[in-house]
C-alpha cells in the first residue's frame, strides 16, 4: 500500500463519491415524488372539470379515490393527501412549463413513458428536471403552497433551495416572517429582488432584518436577564443564531480582547462574512441603546480596520443588538455612510399579519410617491 497521504486522499474520494451518489438518490427520489403529487392533483382538477360542476361531486371524487388507491398501492394517498396534491397543482401549474404538445392525453403518456422505464436515462431525467422545476422535498412545498403571497413563496422557495435549509428550518424562517423583516428592512425599490432573487448580499446593509428575532434562545421577554446571559445563551444555540444571521456567517470568536493604550477592550461576538469578505462585530445591550453604546462601536470598528482587517478585505460591520433602539439618537450619532447599525432584536416570534400590514402600507406609501410601473408591480400581491 502506498503511503498515508495516498491512502488518506483515496479514503476521502471513495467517501465523497458516495455522498454524492446518496444525494443524487435522494434527490431523484425528491423529484419523483413532487412531480407524482403535482401529476395526481392535475389528473383531479381535470376530472372535477369534466364531471359535474358541484363541489360536493369534487368531495365524492377524492373520497371514493383516496379508498381505491390504498386498496391498491397502500399507503400514501389519504383524502388529505390528495387534497394537498390538488392544491399543489393549483398552485404550481401557471409555472411549470409545458412540452411542445400542451394536449393532457399526450402528456400524460409522456410521464407514465418515463415512470414505466426500470432506469431512466440521464437524458430523461434532464428531460424531467426541466419541465418540473421543483428543487425541494414534498415536506417543503407542504410548508410552500400555503403561502398565499406569490412573491413571498418565490423567496422562501429560492432561499430554502439555495441555502439547503431542512423541512424545520424553512419552517422556522416562514413563522419568524423573515420575507416581511428584510423587506421592511431594505429600500423600498430593491423589494422585487427578494421575490426574484432571494436574499443577495451585496452591502453591508443587506445582512440586516427588522427585527432580529432570537426565540430559540428560551428567554423569557419578562424575566430579567443580562447582556453576560444574553451571550451565553447565543453562543449554546450558535447555529440557531448562525441561521437567523443569513447568508455567508463565519463565527469566530466570543470576549475577542484587543489592547490600545495599555488598556484592554472586549468585543461581544466576532464573526466573517465570507460573501462580503468582511468582519462583523456584534455587541450586545440588554436595554436600550445609548449614544455612548455607538460611540463605543465606532472604536471597536475603527481598531480592526486599521490593525485586523488586511488590504483585500473590506471595511469592517459594527452592529449594536438591542432591546430597544431610539433612531433619533442613531442618526444624529452616527454619519450617513457609516457602516454600523443599530439592530432591535425580540425573544419571541413576531405577529406575522402586524408585519404583513405594516408592508402593505409601506409600499402604498412608495407607489404615492414615486406613481411608476414598480409601485404597481409592488402592490399586485397585496390586493
Amino acid at each position: 500500500m502506498n503511503d498515508n497521504s495516498t491512502s488518506n486522499d483515496f479514503f476521502e474520494n471513495v467517501a465523497k463519491m458516495i455522498e454524492q451518489a446518496r444525494r443524487f438518490v435522494g434527490r431523484a427520489a425528491d423529484l419523483a415524488m413532487c412531480v407524482t403529487y403535482f401529476e395526481v392533483g392535475r389528473m383531479i382538477v381535470e376530472e372535477e372539470q369534466g364531471g359535474k360542476a358541484r363541489a360536493e361531486y369534487g368531495r365524492g371524487l377524492m373520497r371514493e379515490l383516496a379508498t381505491y388507491l390504498t386498496e391498491k398501492v397502500g399507503k400514501g394517498f389519504s383524502l388529505s393527501t390528495l387534497k394537498n396534491a390538488k392544491q399543489f397543482y393549483n398552485v404550481y401549474a401557471p409555472s411549470i412549463k409545458q412540452t411542445a404538445s400542451d394536449t393532457p392525453t399526450e402528456k400524460s403518456q409522456t410521464m407514465l413513458g418515463f415512470f414505466e422505464k426500470d432506469l431512466p436515462t440521464a437524458k430523461s431525467q434532464t428531460m424531467l428536471n426541466h419541465l418540473y422545476p421543483f428543487r425541494l422535498s414534498w415536506s417543503h412545498y407542504i410548508i410552500l403552497m400555503r403561502i398565499k403571497n406569490d412573491d413571498e413563496r418565490r423567496f422562501y422557495e429560492i432561499e430554502a433551495a439555495s441555502q439547503q435549509w431542512t423541512y424545520r428550518q424553512l419552517q422556522r424562517q416562514y413563522g419568524s416572517s423573515l420575507y416581511e423583516r428584510l423587506a421592511l428592512s431594505r429600500d423600498k425599490d430593491e423589494v422585487m429582488r427578494l421575490a426574484n432573487e432571494g436574499q443577495q448580499m451585496e452591502k453591508s446593509r443587506d445582512m440586516l432584518k427588522n427585527p432580529l428575532v432570537l426565540e430559540f434562545l428560551d428567554l423569557s421577554e419578562d424575566a430579567a436577564y443580562s447582556e453576560t446571559d444574553l451571550e451565553t445563551a447565543i453562543i449554546s444555540k450558535l447555529s440557531n443564531f448562525l441561521l437567523e444571521l443569513g447568508k455567508g456567517f463565519l463565527f469566530e470568536a466570543r470576549q475577542k480582547r484587543f489592547t490600545f493604550d495599555e488598556k484592554h477592550f472586549f468585543v461581544d461576538l466576532v464573526f466573517y462574512n465570507r460573501l462580503l469578505q468582511c468582519y462583523v462585530i456584534i455587541d450586545l445591550k440588554a436595554a436600550e441603546l445609548r449614544h455612548q453604546d455607538l460611540g463605543q462601536m465606532q472604536m471597536y470598528v475603527n481598531y480592526f480596520d486599521r490593525y485586523v482587517k488586511t488590504d483585500y478585505e473590506k471595511p469592517t460591520v459594527g452592529i449594536l443588538l438591542c432591546k430597544k433602539r431610539d433612531s433619533s439618537i442613531v442618526e444624529l450619532t452616527l454619519p450617513e455612510d457609516s457602516n454600523i447599525y443599530a439592530s432591535e432584536y425580540n425573544l419571541y416570534l413576531p405577529d406575522k399579519e402586524l408585519l404583513q400590514s405594516k408592508l402593505a402600507e409601506w409600499i402604498e406609501e412608495f407607489e404615492e410617491i414615486h406613481g411608476s410601473e414598480r409601485g404597481d408591480e409592488l402592490i399586485k400581491q397585496e390586493d
